[in-house]
């Protein structure tokens, strides 16, 4: 079968390249005698106009790009569903780029303002440098941070210094003085709001008068065996901890898991207290901090939309949108035995 090009359409309407182009483009500078010849050829000749080459020729690439790291992490997805509400009632495409290494997070950092690979940008829990945000703006692309912060950038920001404050907190006032806290890497260049959970977790035993013992905090990749082989890693101790404050839901998972194995109960021999509030954190009743993870992807996308109006338009003084964190009380935490 052969195909059909511009070429071919403007041969059979007897015009040029560009006036077909320009009738495509809905352009108001050609005649309506010539119109009406090129849309009748186009007619014949059963053209479909290539797409990409069209929003080409307009300077725009009608796409809007999503960096995230580690997409399959529940959080992750849970504000992409809220991104992708939001994108599929626009006329833009969604681009998905997913950095799990720093180099490939440098790429991509530097790449797509260079290349201008898309319209507009969301970045998920990466914290670009004073050096990236400078190239950002220079470069025109208007770009919203989601669960990051640069004081230059408009952002979406969960307040998750609060979150570890109101966990660890919450198990004190139970009467909890032996208090661990299990997460991810605090040195992970991907995730800032590790170290602030470990903030406020410092915060609320130092506010309580009770010492931060090293040896209560342990970290390692994201993930439920990973948390399980801390979990089993604590309760070994010859002091172990009544209560763990998980970075994660998935993390507080695994330490139930270590629980359950030692023949501990939980909550009567150990609460266990997440983040997140993702949907399997409700099933098995994990007592939790929520935070606004679908909400965070909508209004996140919703001021990009509106930034992407007027691209031009610097931001001297970025727009800061904080989403409160809410403790969930559920079945996993209760004073210590």
């Amino acid at each position: 079968m052969t195909t059909v090009t511009i070429r071919d359409v403007a041969r059979r309407a007897g015009v040029g390249i560009a006036t077909v182009s320009r009738v495509l483009n809905n352009s108001p500078s050609v005649r309506e005698s010539t119109r009406r010849k090129v849309l009748e050829a186009i007619e014949e000749l059963n053209y479909s106009p290539n797409q990409a080459a069209r929003r080409l020729s307009r300077g725009k690439t009608m796409s809007i790009g999503v960096i995230v790291p580690y997409f399959t992490n529940p959080s992750v997805v849970k504000r992409l569903q809220g991104i992708v509400s939001v994108i599929n009632s626009s006329p833009y495409d969604l681009v998905l780029f997913d950095i799990e290494k720093v180099t490939r997070r440098d790429v991509f950092l530097r790449n797509v303002p260079r290349q201008k690979m898309v319209d507009g940008l969301l970045i998920i829990s990466l914290t670009p440098t004073d050096e990236e945000a400078e190239q950002f703006l220079a470069s025109g692309i208007p770009v919203v941070l989601i669960d990051a912060f640069h004081p230059r950038m408009n952002r979406v920001i969960v307040d998750n210094v609060a979150g570890g404050y109101k966990a660890t907190k919450y198990l004190i006032e139970l009467g909890h003085q032996k208090i661990a806290y299990v997460s991810d890497f605090l040195a992970d260049p991907f995730n800032t709001p590790v170290r602030d959970r470990f903030e406020g977790y410092k915060k609320a035993l130092q506010e309580a008068g009770l010492i931060f013992r090293p040896e209560y905090h342990l970290q390692d990749k994201h993930g439920r065996l990973p948390a399980y082989k801390m979990g089993k890693q604590l309760l070994r101790m010859p002091d172990p901890p009544t209560a763990v404050f998980a970075y994660s839901d998935t993390q507080a998972i695994g330490i139930i898991e270590a629980a359950t194995e030692n023949g501990l109960s939980v909550p009567g021999d150990l609460s266990v207290i997440g983040f997140d509030d993702i949907e399997s954190a409700e099933y098995l009743h994990l007592t939790t901090v929520h935070q606004s993870l679908f909400e965070s992807g909508v209004e996140g996308s919703k001021l990009l939309l509106t930034q992407m109006q007027n691209p031009d338009a610097i931001p001297t003084n970025p727009i800061e949108i904080k989403l409160p964190t809410e403790l969930v009380i559920r079945k996993t935490t209760a004073p210590p035995a």
